[in-house]
């Protein structure tokens, strides 16, 4: 079976907090679930879901026999299980994977839309130079001249282009599978992360989207009635970004050590400024799991924020850009004929 979305994990936890929250076992509303299933694939997991229910009477074996959610959240559901509050904790995933969602959607969206502009310029520039060219170029033969200078250079670009086209081509699948590769595998994501984190911009980015995960994983792990220790050996699993890796090892270290969990992650580097006080206040007053709560919710609207801006700046930028190298290029051919037209 294909593995779940986090839109998907996020709606079946919710449906299953809803559930049990309204006194109906997880057997019997699996049961009510199946019979409301929108598609053939989703009644198919959940049958499949309500007979390891009846056969072993457990959510987290039914879900692992299957195979469908990541292995963080079954830790979760048994923990669940273990401690009765199995209500609580699908209510807490929904969040969770709605956050992971949110996060998902804004990186997809900061990437599409450059990448579609560039796509376009690249293809405007190109027809310009290997149909509008030549035809300009014409136009000065038949007036008893040619093109000279920047606008020959362009035109002989073109003609490279039109003749080394299957080359081009390769070219462009290359990039279009590295693309792919980034994006679709974890080696490719984590080259792409390593990349990103030497640029300022990005870096931001990225050490933002590993703190917000961290801190709605904890969030969702304390609220469990889990103790530090055992919270960031469940998060650490969650945890996808290698240079992150360091600050959890540094952190589960002094935590080991007995270290505060505040302090620990202060030394860590992992909470800075007014993240760091939040912590230190939770770990004061007892309310750990509520603190990691928002600051979670304050990473999130802060990479919202930023991808927004980001892409605000972006998009004239590229327009701009694009109307340039077009107006260069009819005005490398059009200064010169209106010169020749002139003189006649």
């Amino acid at each position: 079976m294909k593995p779940f979305s986090n839109t998907e994990l996020s709606s079946f936890c919710g449906q299953t907090a809803l559930i049990l929250k309204a006194g109906i076992s997880v057997t019997e509303g699996l049961s009510i679930m199946a019979e409301d299933a929108s598609s053939p694939d989703e009644k198919e997991v959940l049958d499949a879901l309500l007979s390891g229910m009846e056969e072993t009477g457990s959510l987290y074996e039914s879900l692992n026999r299957i195979g469908i959610c990541p292995s963080y959240m079954l830790h979760m559901v048994e923990i669940g299980e273990e401690t009765g509050t199995l209500d609580e904790v699908m209510a807490a995933l929904q969040n969770h994977y709605d956050r992971e969602d949110s996060i998902r959607k804004s990186i997809r969206s900061s990437v599409t839309y450059p990448m579609i502009m560039t796509g376009m310029m690249a293809a405007v520039i190109i027809v310009l130079l290997v149909k509008v060219l030549p035809v300009f170029n014409q136009v000065f033969v038949q007036l008893g001249s040619e093109l000279t200078g920047f606008s020959r250079a362009l035109m002989n670009a073109g003609t490279a282009i039109s003749r080394y086209s299957a080359a081009f081509i390769g070219l462009l699948v290359v990039i279009a599978a590295l693309i792919l590769y980034g994006t679709r595998t974890a080696s490719g994501r984590t080259l792409f992360r390593r990349l990103g984190y030497k640029l300022k911009l990005t870096k931001t980015i990225y050490e933002e989207m590993a703190a917000c995960r961290f801190a709605s994983g904890m969030a969702l792990t304390l609220s469990s009635g889990l103790n530090p220790e055992r919270s960031l050996e469940l998060v650490t699993a969650l945890n996808d970004d290698p240079v992150f890796d360091g600050k959890l090892a540094r952190c589960q270290e002094a935590v080991n050590e007995g270290e505060d969990l505040s302090q620990a992650l202060f030394h860590a580097g992992m909470f800075t400024g007014v993240y760091a006080r939040m912590a230190s206040i939770g770990a004061k007053t007892g309310s750990m799991d509520q603190v990691m709560e928002q600051i979670a919710d304050l990473y999130q609207d802060d990479i919202d924020t930023r991808m927004n801006n980001m892409l605000a700046v972006l998009e004239p930028t590229l327009v701009i850009m694009l109307s340039l190298i077009v107006g260069v290029i009819l005005l490398s051919v059009m200064l010169p004929l209106m010169g020749i037209m002139s003189g006649i």
